[in-house]
């Protein structure tokens, strides 16, 4: 079978869009493939900043040949129609067609038109044209001699040169091969704007820029790399990462780990060589943290640390050539760009420490949050209230949340074992550092610089930590805080954004969550369940939500969350779908706010169905509940409840009294959280409803007995949804 090979050669592609680039020309050019009739055995696509490349293996040599017939009008339509039907064909006159007969519509004509199969040479290159014509970048411009002029194209308006090539940078030159890997490949030379694909391709624009021959990729990879190009990003990551980890090894030192940064420079370089240079030690009194984002973000260099110690001096950086100086002079330079970068990191570090200009005017806001204005973060805190920097239109000023967030803080303390005072003390800071000039050059830093300034101005170590972690957990994998203080206010920052998005009906809409919600909400899951918090969400002190849409989103969340560790989603759709019992009173309540009861009934109901005991009674609760169901929707009468004076078999006697026993143990199991006893308990019905249905016949010919039993059935039914609502388990 024949194989492909595509390269587009430009000049520099930017790095955020090469990835894309790359599978749209894989999906164009497969999509355009299998459209036209051909199949392929696989495809690969590669990028470089100077090159797109696809690699489709096992392309059908030709497509197959096509017979298919359209039918026509009636042969006495208007001869309108008629025509337009010819046309339509393809056919030259009506009498190409045949006439066939319908018992019900009479006469009419079919056309059989015969399409036969193409080379995929011809198909390929009448297709890549207009896929390049076509190609979806973010943004483009036009070149070549057909432009007229070069500009940016943000949609293509019609103009002088609309109709040359619109491509990120220029396109020098494009590669097209086709065959076998038994045979000499041919060129499929198709032509665009002056640009005629061939077979020939070139390297590294300054180590190997002369053109050369390739046939297929094999070859081409081969030929490229020792033209000083990788064309694999893979390959390109794997050399930056080994070549960087023996250059500090080899001086003791290791470097940071950051797979998006070893990404980013495999995306910028063809030919990647490792340097490393260094910068003045007394720059390593600032947190490492801040020299990171510096080094990383101004110069896409990595740091390093002594072997599992503290960062040092010595950063690691991705040339794209081999200079003749060894990369002596390309040290030299980012050397002395990371130095200067560094100044302005220790400025701002330095500035936050002091005291504000305008201080004295702060006193307003320091005496609503009770700030001491001898002291830096709280003065920035005040500066924050002060300023009014708004949080959202509708949800008032950051001021103003950070006071919703400091009550709520407190409220949540004694919930999670938390001391009150330290978690408002912490909550009124957590903010603070919003205003701080590290923050605002670096915005991924927030939080964290405000626990390192809270530490540095003495106050307490869990308050410090508060406000370093109040944002985490970020994301599914980011470590769940377990200070007591630090979750009561990541808790209420979570609560109070999900609330006031709530409040103001600004919800995540299909794959749309501006406002980071469904974060928010698998954040607040994360914190409870990582720490095993008992925490009714519906109750007032522990967050005021009694939005029920709310509580639905986190029951959504929640699923997600557990069937990714493992859980069946019907066991969890069946506890959380369950009405438990309160109290033997009447009275009911959901449960279903308590995410950790949730959780722990999800797994007792999985240890009970993994029990023969607990299948057979699913079959047995899942039986009575079909004949329940088949009776109700007829208008079969139910007896209100059940009267023991109206039974006539042992075995109604016997699962009745089974029924209030596992019922009322079921309930005191849940009321002192006893989920596996709360199973065990319905575990006990098993026998007295098998022996029920084998001895007994719900439709009894006397209708008081019939009902009577449909009750019974009925009770089967809501002792079980004191744990679950077995109908929602499959199988």
């Amino acid at each position: 079978m024949p194989d492909l090979l595509l390269e587009l050669r430009s000049e520099e592609i930017p790095a955020r869009m090469q990835k894309k680039a790359a599978g749209d020309l894989k999906r164009l050019v497969t999509n355009a493939i299998v459209e036209a009739g051909l199949t392929y055995e696989g495809a690969q696509e590669y990028w470089t900043p100077r090159r797109l490349a696809l690699d489709v293996r096992g392309v059908t040599a030709r497509s197959p040949d096509r017979h298919e017939e359209r039918k026509g009008p009636r042969t006495d339509a208007p001869q309108k129609a008629i025509d337009g039907f010819v046309r339509g064909a393809g056919l030259a006159s009506i009498e190409e067609a045949i006439v066939r007969s319908d018992a019900k519509k009479g006469d009419f004509y079919v056309a059989r038109i015969e399409r036969p199969g193409r080379d995929a040479e011809t198909i390929i290159g009448e297709a890549m044209p207009a896929i390049l014509r076509d190609f979806p970048w973010p943004k483009s411009m036009r070149w070549g001699a057909a432009s007229g002029q070069k500009g940016l194209d943000y949609g293509g308006i019609a103009g002088r040169g609309s109709e040359s090539l619109r491509w990120v940078r220029p396109l020098q030159s494009i590669l097209c091969t086709f065959g076998p890997e038994t045979e000499e490949p041919v060129v499929i030379a198709f032509e665009i704007d002056g640009i005629v694909a061939g077979n020939k391709t070139a390297g590294h624009r300054f180590h190997a820029p002369e053109p050369f021959a390739v046939r297929r990729f094999d070859d081409y990879a081969d030929k490229l790399e020792k033209a000083h190009v990788v064309i694999d990003p893979e390959r390109r990551r794997r050399m930056i990462a080994h070549d960087a980890a023996n250059l500090t090894f080899a001086n003791g030192l290791e470097v940071v780990p950051d797979e998006g940064l070893v990404a980013k420079t495999a995306d910028l370089v063809e030919w990647p060589v490792t340097l490393s240079g260094a910068f003045d030690e007394s720059f390593l009194a600032i947190p490492e943290e801040i020299i990171r984002l510096t080094i990383r973000e101004n110069q896409k260099c990595f740091v390093t640390r002594r072997m599992g110690g503290d960062l040092s001096n010595t950063f690691v950086l991705v040339s794209n050539i081999e200079a003749p100086d060894g990369g002596a002079e390309i040290v030299r330079g980012n050397a002395r760009v990371v130095r200067a970068r560094l100044s302005d990191a220790v400025y701002f570090w330095r500035t936050d420490q002091e005291d504000l200009p305008d201080a004295a005017a702060l006193s307003a806001s320091a005496d609503a949050f009770g700030l001491d204005l001898a002291k830096p973060l709280d003065q920035r805190m005040a500066k924050l209230d002060h300023l009014g920097v708004t949080f959202h239109a509708k949800l008032g000023s950051q001021g103003e949340r950070v006071q919703r967030i400091r009550r709520l803080a407190r409220e949540l303390a004694p919930l999670v074992g938390a001391d009150a005072d330290l978690a408002e003390r912490a909550a009124v800071l957590a903010k603070a550092d919003l205003t701080t000039e590290v923050v605002g050059e670096f915005p991924e830093l927030q939080g964290l610089i405000g626990g390192k300034y809270a530490a540095l101005q003495g106050e307490d170590p869990a308050v410090a930590v508060a406000v370093a972690d109040h944002y985490k957990p970020l994301g599914p994998t980011d470590t769940v805080p377990g200070d007591p203080v630090t979750i009561a206010v990541a808790l209420a920052d979570k609560l109070d954004t999900l609330v006031g998005f709530w409040a103001i009906d600004e919800k995540p809409t299909g794959s749309k969550d501006p406002f980071a919600l469904r974060r928010a909400a698998l954040g607040v899951i994360r914190l409870v369940l990582e720490n095993g918090l008992k925490l009714p969400l519906c109750a007032r002190t522990a967050a005021g939500i009694t939005d029920t849409d709310l509580l639905a989103f986190f029951h959504d969340r929640l699923k997600v969350y557990l069937r990714d560790k493992g859980a069946r989603h019907d066991l969890i759709d069946a506890v959380l779908a369950a009405r438990l019992s309160a109290s033997h009173d009447g009275s009911e309540a959901t449960g279903s706010d308590d995410l950790l009861a949730v959780v722990r009934r999800v797994e007792a109901l999985g240890e009970l169905l993994g029990s023969e005991t607990g299948q057979n009674l699913l079959v047995g609760t899942k039986r009575a509940a079909n004949i329940l169901a088949a009776e109700e929707k007829k208008g079969t009468a139910i007896a209100p409840t059940v009267v023991v004076d109206r039974f006539t078999e042992r075995e109604e006697e016997a699962l009745y009294a089974a029924v209030n026993e596992a019922e009322a143990a079921a309930i005191a199991a849940v009321a002192r959280e006893d989920h596996a006893g709360a199973m065990a308990a319905l575990a006990t019905l098993r026998e007295p409803v098998d022996a029920f249905f084998d001895a007994v016949l719900v439709n009894a010919e006397d209708a008081d007995v019939r009902a009577n039993r449909l009750a019974l059935l009925a009770r089967i039914r809501t002792a079980t949804l004191a744990v679950a609502d077995f109908s929602k388990i499959e199988g």
